[in-house]
């Protein structure tokens, strides 16, 4: 089974990940196996983000290397919070964490109407064959919804109690691992994947 590097040390994330990647005998070790620090997220863009950690980690690693970059865009906050979902309410004084994340989210959204929470998640998904490939895989998915007025389940993590997303109608933390990674952004994000690095090894052979 190969090994790839996941440029994360979100559980939840590398979780995903391996249950998405393991149809394709690949087997998804997390950076901090190999005592990678993260890398600073100095870029503008999600695909900017995601390529500057794949490279940091194939090149400490020597293995190929996965990484994305995702965020929540809420249309009233002009598409905040965007880049800095996961440091959300740490960079507007309100504490750190999933829970002071939505908790500041729920905050910033009292009493705005259903009509006007619409929202979305956003990822883009990397592959790197090494440090210096000219060529990653780079493939994008989004999952639209909505804001909650409240949280509803305690499944999943980050945005996901308050996210109610509009192919099932319900909040993201009452899904079940397997729907959540078929409807998902980074699910679609790396269906994608998946298909161009099955299409890459065809042709190799």
């Amino acid at each position: 089974m190969d090994k790839i590097v996941f440029a994360s040390a979100n559980p939840g994330k590398i979780k995903e990940l391996h249950d998405l990647l393991s149809p394709l005998n690949l087997s998804v070790v997390a950076q901090g196996q190999f005592s990678i620090e993260s890398v600073d997220e100095t870029a503008h863009t999600f695909v900017e983000n995601a390529l500057l950690k794949a490279r940091h980690a194939s090149s400490v690693s020597g293995l190929p290397a996965i990484a994305d970059d995702s965020g929540l865009e809420v249309d009233y906050l002009k598409g905040a919070p965007g880049l800095y979902s996961a440091r959300h309410a740490e960079r507007h004084g309100k504490g750190s964490g999933d829970v002071a994340n939505y908790e500041f989210l729920l905050e910033q959204l009292k009493d705005i109407p259903d009509g006007e929470r619409t929202a979305r998640f956003r990822s883009v998904v990397v592959y790197l064959r090494h440090e210096f490939d000219p060529s990653p895989i780079i493939a994008e998915g989004t999952w639209d919804g909505h804001i909650l007025h409240a949280t509803e389940g305690d499944g999943g993590f980050g945005y996901d109690p308050v996210f109610c997303n509009h192919d099932t109608n319900t909040a993201a933390a009452l899904l079940d691992s397997a729907t959540k990674n078929r409807l998902s952004h980074r699910g679609k994000a790396i269906a994608l994947m998946v298909e161009q690095l099955a299409a890459r090894k065809s042709a190799s052979q």
